[in-house]
C-alpha cells in the first residue's frame, strides 16, 4: 500500500477511505458487541492499592505499575487489623472452575478452601475432583498428570486414580499377582486420594465442603435458559477479594450502603445519582439454606428526570451462590454470582451474565455498570476490619437478621483463622 505525501509529512493512505474499509470496520463493531464476551479481571493488588504519585514519572508502563500496587497492597495487608473473625471456610457448595475452562481429558489445578485440588473432565464428559498431591510422593497431578477415561494419572510414577471415589486404578510397575486365570496388577487397597463430591450447573463446577463430613442436604438448581443455550452469554468478570467471606454477601442485608456507595453516578457524578431501595428476607423453613434480596433501581438525572428503571431478585443460595434475575425496560437478563474462599481473607468473586440473543448490546452496558459498582465494594472490603459486635441503630437490624440466618453454615470443626499461625500453611 503506497503512502502519499503531503507537505513533506506521510499522510493516511488513500485505501483507508474506500468503502469497504469502511463497512469492514462496521462489521467488526457489530461482531463485537453482539458476539465477543466481556471479560473484566481485577487482581487482589489493583483496587484500593494504587501507588501513591511522587511526581517522577518513571511508571515505566503498566508492568511496573502493577508491581508498584503490590508493594503498597503488602505494606497495607501488613498494617490492617482483621477483627475476631468467624470460621474462615462455611459449609456449602462452593465453585472451583467456571465449565467452560475444562474441556474433555483435561485437568485444572486451583487452589480452594485452603486445598489444592486436581479438577479434570473424564473422556465421556463428567467432572470429577480429587485432592491434587498424590498421596505416594506427592507429586501435584493436576500438573502434568493425564487423563483416561474416568481416571487421573500421576506424572511422576503413572500411578492412577478413579475420580468416582479416588481409589487407585493402577501401579503400572507392581507386582502382578494370578486372579484365576487373569493376570492383574497388584493394587494396594489402602491406596485412594481423597474425593471430594462435585457437581455441575449454570456454567460452574462447584465441590460439597463440609467440616464435619456431612454428605450434601441441597444442591444448586440449574437454571433453565443458561443450561438450554437459549440465552447468550453476555460476558463475566473476576475479583480477588481481601475479607471474610461472610461480609460479601452481607451487603445484601446491609440496605444503607446501596445509596452511600452506589448512589453517585458512574458519569458526571453531580448530575446524576443511582436511586435504589431494598429488601432482604430469609429463606423459608424447607429452604433455610436460602434468603432473597429484592431491589429497585432507578437512575435520577438532573433531579428531575427518573430513568433505566430496574427489578432485582437475588436469591442467595449457600454461603457462596447467588442467582441475580435483572427485570429491565428493554428485557431480563440473569447475572449468576459465585464466592469461594481460597484462603481465609482470600475470596474470588465470579460474575457471569446471560439474555436473550437481542438484548446482548444492551446487556453489556448493564455488565459494565455492575462491574463498576461491585468494585467501589471491593475498595471497601478490602481495607476493613470485620466488625464481630457492630454498633447498629435499629434501621440496620436486617444486618443481624442476616448474621444469624449465615450462622447455620458453621459447625463445631469449621476452621477458625487462628489455626494459620499454628500451622503455617497460610
Amino acid at each position: 500500500m503506497e503512502c502519499l505525501i503531503r507537505d513533506g509529512l506521510p499522510a493516511v493512505p488513500a485505501a483507508w477511505w474506500t468503502p469497504a474499509a469502511a463497512v469492514a470496520a462496521v462489521v467488526a463493531f457489530l461482531y463485537y458487541v453482539l458476539r465477543v464476551p466481556v471479560n473484566w479481571t481485577k487482581e487482589l493488588c489493583d483496587v484500593g492499592f494504587d501507588p501513591p504519585d511522587r511526581g517522577l514519572g518513571l511508571g515505566f508502563g503498566l508492568g511496573a505499575s502493577r508491581r508498584s500496587r503490590s508493594a503498597v497492597m503488602r505494606q497495607a495487608q501488613g498494617k490492617r487489623r482483621i477483627g475476631n473473625l468467624p470460621p474462615v471456610f462455611p459449609n456449602g457448595w462452593f465453585s472451583v472452575l467456571e465449565s467452560s475452562r475444562l474441556g474433555r481429558g483435561a485437568v485444572e489445578h486451583v487452589a480452594a478452601l485452603g486445598q489444592n485440588l486436581a479438577v479434570f473432565r473424564g473422556d465421556a464428559g463428567h467432572v470429577h475432583v480429587l485432592d491434587a498431591y498424590c498421596p505416594h510422593m506427592g507429586a501435584n497431578m493436576a500438573v502434568g498428570g493425564r487423563v483416561h477415561g474416568d481416571c487421573l494419572e500421576c506424572p511422576f510414577h503413572e500411578w492412577s486414580f478413579d475420580g468416582r471415589d479416588g481409589s487407585c486404578s493402577s501401579v503400572p510397575y507392581a507386582q502382578k499377582a494370578l486372579t484365576g486365570n487373569l493376570l492383574q496388577l497388584a493394587v494396594p487397597d489402602f491406596a485412594r486420594v481423597r474425593h471430594w463430591e462435585s457437581f455441575e450447573t449454570n456454567g460452574f463446577i462447584f465441590v460439597w465442603h463440609h467440616a464435619e463430613g456431612d454428605a450434601p442436604s441441597w444442591w444448586p438448581q440449574p437454571v433453565a435458559a443458561i443450561e438450554d443455550g437459549s440465552w447468550a452469554f453476555v460476558g463475566r468478570n473476576e475479583f480477588l477479594v481481601s475479607c471474610h467471606i461472610q461480609e460479601i454477601p452481607e451487603n445484601g442485608a446491609d440496605v444503607a450502603h446501596l445509596n452511600a456507595v452506589h448512589g453517585p453516578g458512574m458519569v458526571g457524578r453531580g448530575l446524576s445519582r443511582h436511586l435504589w431501595d431494598a429488601q432482604w428476607t430469609p429463606g423459608a423453613d424447607d429452604r433455610p439454606h436460602t434468603a432473597t434480596l429484592k431491589l429497585n433501581h432507578q437512575l435520577d438525572l438532573f433531579g428531575k428526570f427518573r430513568m433505566l428503571k430496574m427489578d432485582v431478585c437475588a436469591n442467595q443460595i449457600g454461603p457462596g451462590y447467588v442467582e441475580m434475575s435483572m427485570e429491565t425496560q428493554f428485557g431480563p437478563i440473569i447475572i449468576v454470582q459465585s464466592v469461594t474462599p481460597v484462603e481465609p481473607l482470600l475470596q474470588k468473586v465470579i460474575h457471569r451474565m446471560y439474555c436473550p440473543p437481542l438484548l446482548v448490546p444492551y446487556a453489556k452496558i448493564v455488565l459494565y455498570g455492575e462491574c463498576v459498582m461491585f468494585e467501589r465494594d471491593v475498595l471497601v472490603w478490602n481495607h476493613k476490619q470485620f466488625q464481630d459486635k457492630p454498633l447498629l441503630v435499629k434501621e440496620d437490624r436486617l444486618i443481624s437478621r442476616y448474621r444469624r440466618w449465615f450462622s447455620q453454615f458453621y459447625s463445631e470443626n469449621s476452621p477458625k483463622h487462628a489455626f494459620r499461625k499454628e500451622t503455617m500453611e497460610w
